[in-house]
């Protein structure tokens, strides 16, 4: 789960682990096969093409197709010609009439209204079509990032409000173009949590929350080290200033003409502890005095010192 694509790819074999009633089930393969099928002619025979990288993500998909339609996929596969000599696994769907019992038109650019009926039917189509062309981010990267791609723009807009008529989390989906594909995506991790458990991916999810509390504490403690080293430096550069007056003042009239019994220990003390806060000091100036001597009485004194040295 270190980078992106084995975050993703986590999300995905987790949603494909899983048994599911039929209406959703159906909504996988109707959202998964819009999004990823490519539309064949051959012969004039229509046909429909799925080309999978996941060997789990094919297996799911061509089981799903035997439970749902009783039907056994042509099925086969090829070796890319790459470094990596991935497998690509081709499903094919050869029944013309499969395509109007998944409610879809591939010369149409909407979600079939059915698939907005129900809780099951809309996140199964939105678990479909993220299966099919989905990516996350991990919750370890410097940014939230949640993204599904589309071919169509109206296709776009319609698998958005499709998401929009789930009332139970709102979901602020935008949209924006790379390349050729639109992107569907999230920014906000909150709203990415919500929608890994909307497609399934509850362990996925659990994981994500729990990296990202743990990545936003660590970045907390950076800030709050970073804000003590500046106010410890802040402190140090204030102290200099003030005890090079002190000595200049010393210098000239004595340390025991600078004031009262207060004021001499202040200057003493300033010069003998140059690390200290004005909380120390006050702590070391009321025990020395056995009386209360506060923060705001030491920048008193503090602010009389500087006063007198604007004159040297």
């Amino acid at each position: 789960m270190k980078d992106t694509n084995s975050f993703a790819k986590t999300v995905k074999e987790e949603i494909v682990s899983q048994n599911y009633q039929d209406d959703r089930l159906l909504a996988i393969l109707s959202s998964f096969t819009r999004v990823n099928g490519s539309l064949l002619i051959k012969h004039k025979k229509m046909s429909v093409q799925l080309r999978i990288e996941n060997s789990k993500i094919a297996k799911f998909i061509y089981a799903a197709f035997q439970r749902i339609f009783q039907i056994k996929p042509n099925i086969s596969y090829l070796k890319k010609n790459n470094l990596n000599k991935n497998t690509c696994y081709l499903i094919n769907l050869d029944d013309e009439k499969i395509l109007e019992k998944l409610h879809i038109n591939f010369l149409g650019n909407k979600v079939d209204n059915y698939f907005a009926g129900n809780k099951e039917k809309i996140s199964g189509y939105l678990a479909g079509s993220f299966l099919a062309s989905g990516s996350v981010n991990s919750p370890r990267s410097s940014n939230y990032h949640l993204e599904v791609s589309l071919n169509d723009y109206e296709y776009a807009k319609s698998f958005v409000s499709l998401v929009k008529k789930y009332k139970e989390v709102v979901f602020n989906l935008k949209i924006t173009k790379r390349r050729d594909k639109y992107i569907v995506y999230l920014k906000r991790s909150d709203q990415i949590v919500n929608f890994l458990v909307l497609i399934g991916a509850t362990n996925a999810c659990l994981y994500f929350e729990d990296t990202r509390v743990g990545r936003d504490f660590d970045n907390m403690t950076n800030r709050l080290s970073n804000l003590d080293t500046a106010n410890y430096q802040k402190t140090i550069k204030a102290a200099k200033n003030d005890i090079k007056i002190i000595n200049k003042l010393i210098k000239k009239n004595g340390l025991a003409n600078l004031g009262n019994d207060k004021v001499i220990l202040l200057a003493t003390l300033r010069i003998k502890y140059p690390d200290d806060t004005l909380e120390n000091l006050a702590e070391k100036m009321s025990d020395e005095l056995g009386d209360v001597v506060t923060k705001s009485n030491i920048n008193h004194i503090l602010r009389a010192f500087r006063e007198e040295g604007k004159n040297l």
